[in-house]
């Protein structure tokens, strides 16, 4: 499985989400899991890539084709129960910024 989600040619849009998590897991880490699972569930979801560190600190990019795509996400049930409980629970500090992927390029994984 690769770390890179694998986007269609531009332009698509990504929501990206820089976050600092609180201490501890309270529910957290399976509720990130069905997220992912339910995202990739939701029509006009491309992927997405995601990282975290020791401090806390992660990032998540996911990809979609189109604003109404986003807004979809946004509104799912499922979704918006969970972005209550991460402002309440799991994040001590959070941005989410959204962009219109206009170019995209790369070295393959599998290329030298």
């Amino acid at each position: 499985m690769s770390f890179f989600a694998r986007t269609p040619k531009p332009p698509y849009y990504a929501v990206i989400f820089s976050s600092r998590r609180s201490p501890g897991d309270d529910g957290y880490a399976q509720t990130a899991a069905r997220m992912v699972e339910l995202a990739g569930q939701q029509p006009g979801f491309l992927g997405a890539e995601s990282v975290r560190g020791e401090d806390g600190c992660g990032i998540t990019v996911s990809y979609w084709d189109s604003e109404q795509s986003i807004a979809r996400w946004k509104a799912q049930h499922e979704h918006l129960t969970a972005q209550q409980e991460g402002r309440q629970k799991w994040y001590e500090a959070f941005e989410i910024r959204v962009a219109r992927v206009e170019r995209a390029y790369g070295k393959q994984e599998d290329s030298d």
